[in-house]
């Protein structure tokens, strides 16, 4: 159960976020392949732009192998890539979603049919997918899964934050679309859902209070697509669970102030990664474990 206060109220009207970049399998590239919006505005439930946000074609594709790893990046503001800045702030908090969509020419199509290859929710109380790549340095790794056809695709990128979302027409969707070419020698094309369509103001995972009392969320959109070792709800804090639309969360408290014997950092802490400025060991009972080269956590 959140808490706004008044005041971060009225600063979460300018936090708003763009999915700005993109690496592949560790590789940085920026500018290249992103359908880039024209502005850090969140987007409405059913507004047409919630397809692949207000970003045009480009004339860049991002060529990964089927089964590789790709990580989309979202910051405030455009070229701000600082890690010292919130990739999203002003108590967005939500979920982090990603889709693929096949088409005949990434620099040219809409996308029309997209399956869902990445969720992450609620991970535990109040922490939230947002609040994973806020710890990431606005940076979420996501998984191809290795079984679908080769061609070109859309890869989706999408928060919803759900600040505002107590009351319908609330959700603020913030989404960009990123130009890719999958490669390899897979056969599976997964039925997929049309955006706008795929959410309804009503939803239990869009039309939510996030200052009420819960201790699960349904992630909106459809079944998550896992062929071939999909990315699924995999995130530096998240847990497996055998319901793909639903994150539940312990009611245990996290530990946050005074650590037990055997290091200083306490669990579920950032231990490790580029750009890490802190210092100190994991607690006894728990080891750094590496997400990616910029994120590792005490788990």
């Amino acid at each position: 159960m959140k808490f706004l206060h008044p005041v971060l109220l009225a600063c979460s009207v300018a936090a708003h976020a763009t999915w700005q970049d993109l690496w592949v399998n560790g590789v940085d590239k920026v500018g290249t392949c992103v359908r880039l919006p024209l502005n850090n505005s969140p987007i409405g439930t059913t507004d047409a732009n919630i397809r692949c946000g207000s970003g045009s074609v480009m004339s860049g594709i991002c060529t990964v192998a089927a089964g590789g790893t790709v990580t989309i990046e979202m910051h405030q503001q455009p070229g701000d890539r600082s890690c010292s800045n919130e990739a999203i702030g002003g108590n967005h908090d939500g979920p982090v979603i990603a889709y693929l969509a096949a088409v005949n020419d990434a620099t040219k199509d809409p996308g029309t049919s997209w399956f869902k290859i990445f969720q992450n929710g609620l991970v535990r109380t109040d922490y939230w997918g947002t609040d994973v790549i806020n710890a990431n340095c606005g940076k979420q790794d996501v998984k191809i899964p290795a079984d679908i056809a080769p061609g070109d695709y859309l890869l989706r990128a999408e928060v919803i934050a759900l600040h505002v979302a107590g009351s319908v027409g609330g959700a603020q969707h913030y989404v960009s679309c990123y130009q890719l070419k999958i490669t390899g020698g897979g056969t599976a094309k997964p039925s997929g859902v049309a955006f706008p369509g795929a959410y309804s103001p009503n939803d239990p995972g869009i039309l939510f209070n996030l200052y009420g009392s819960y201790s699960t969320y349904v992630v909106p959109g459809p079944t998550l697509y896992t062929g071939g070792g999909g990315s699924g709800t995999t995130a530096p804090t998240s847990a497996p669970t055998s319901t793909p639309t639903t994150t539940k969360v312990s009611t245990t408290p996290v530990p946050t102030t005074t650590a037990p014997s055997g290091g200083t950092l306490p669990k579920y802490s950032q231990c490790g990664g580029i750009g890490w400025t802190g210092s100190g060991t994991c607690v006894s009972g728990t080891t750094c474990t590496k997400t990616n080269d910029y994120y590792s956590q005490c788990l």
